[in-house]
C-alpha cells in the first residue's frame, strides 16, 4: 500500500494504524479502560545525509511529522473527550516489534500506532487452546466494546480535525542564530480558502508537548523578539475559519508533512 501510494502520488498526511484497541485486561493484572497508547517514530527513516546534517544543527530528532501527529491526537483527546488519557510513546512501536504503520514510516509517510496500554500476550499470535488451565487465543470474550468505541471516537475526532483544517503550512523555516530573536517563515499552499490564519508554537526542547502558541493571522512570517532561538523548538499550524487546525509543522525537512 505504501509503495502504491508513492507510485500514484498520493499526498498522505497521516496513517492511523489501529492495532489491538479493545482489550482492557493486561497479562500484568492491570485493568485499564481509560488510557490509550500512541506510538510514533522520531527521525525519518528515509532521511538523506544532507538532511541529517542539517538536523544535527537545528534539531528535529523528536519533531518528525509522526511525532507531531501523535501530539495532535493527544491534543484532540484532551479537548473533546472525557475519561481517556493519551500516553504518547516515543518509539516506532513496542520494544523490538512492529506494526502496519512501519512500511509507511519507512518511505517517509507520517504514521502512528494507536492501541491498548496493557496487552494480554496469551491472546496474541496463539492457536485456540487450553493448556494447564490457561486459555490461549484471540476470542470475542476479550473484546471490551466500550473501550473499542472510545478509541474509535479518538480516530474520528482526529480525522475530522485534520479534514476540516486548511492545507498544512509548507516550507517552514527558522532563522535567528547569534541574535536575540527567532524568525519563522512559511508558505501558504493552494486551495486555502478556509484559512483563517496561522498559529506559531514554541516549547522548551525538553518538553514532550507544545506548551505555548500565538495566533498571528494570515501572514507568512513571524518574529519573536527577545526569545533566543537556541533555547526553544518552534513550529507552525494552519487554522480554519471554523477553528479546525492542522498538526504543528516543525521546521525543515525533519518536520515536513
Amino acid at each position: 500500500m505504501a509503495a502504491h501510494a508513492l507510485k500514484e502520488g498520493w499526498e498522505i498526511k497521516g496513517v492511523l494504524n489501529n492495532d489491538m484497541i479493545s482489550n482492557i485486561a493486561g497479562i500484568d493484572g492491570v485493568i485499564d479502560n481509560s488510557t490509550v497508547r500512541v506510538f510514533s517514530e522520531g527521525t525519518r527513516a528515509n532521511e538523506t545525509e544532507d538532511e541529517a546534517r542539517r538536523r544535527r544543527f537545528t534539531g528535529g530528532e523528536v519533531d518528525s511529522p509522526s511525532r507531531n501527529l501523535a501530539r495532535y491526537i493527544k491534543a484532540q483527546a484532551d479537548q473533546y473527550m472525557t475519561n481517556l488519557d493519551v500516553m504518547m510513546v516515543y518509539r516506532l512501536d513496542r520494544f523490538g516489534r512492529g506494526g502496519h504503520h512501519r512500511p509507511f514510516n519507512k518511505v517517509g509517510i507520517p504514521g502512528v500506532r494507536i492501541m491498548e496500554v496493557h496487552e494480554h500476550y496469551d491472546r496474541q499470535h496463539q492457536d485456540l487452546r487450553t493448556e494447564n488451565g490457561t486459555t490461549y487465543g484471540d476470542t470475542m470474550d476479550g473484546v471490551n466494546a466500550d473501550y473499542a468505541a472510545k478509541l474509535t471516537a479518538l480516530n474520528a475526532i482526529t480525522l475530522a480535525g485534520m479534514a476540516g483544517s486548511p492545507p498544512f503550512p509548507v516550507n517552514v523555516e527558522a532563522s535567528g542564530a547569534v541574535k536575540p530573536s527567532a524568525k519563522l517563515t512559511w508558505e501558504t499552499p493552494k486551495n486555502a480558502g478556509n484559512l483563517a490564519g496561522y498559529r506559531v508554537h514554541w516549547r522548551l526542547t525538553t518538553e514532550p508537548e507544545w506548551t505555548h502558541s500565538r495566533f498571528v493571522g494570515q501572514v507568512n512570517e513571524w518574529e519573536f523578539t527577545n526569545l533566543v532561538i537556541d533555547n526553544y523548538f518552534f513550529g507552525v499550524s494552519a487554522v480554519a475559519k471554523d477553528g479546525s487546525e492542522t498538526p504543528v509543522v516543525f521546521l525543515g525537512a525533519a518536520g515536513r508533512f
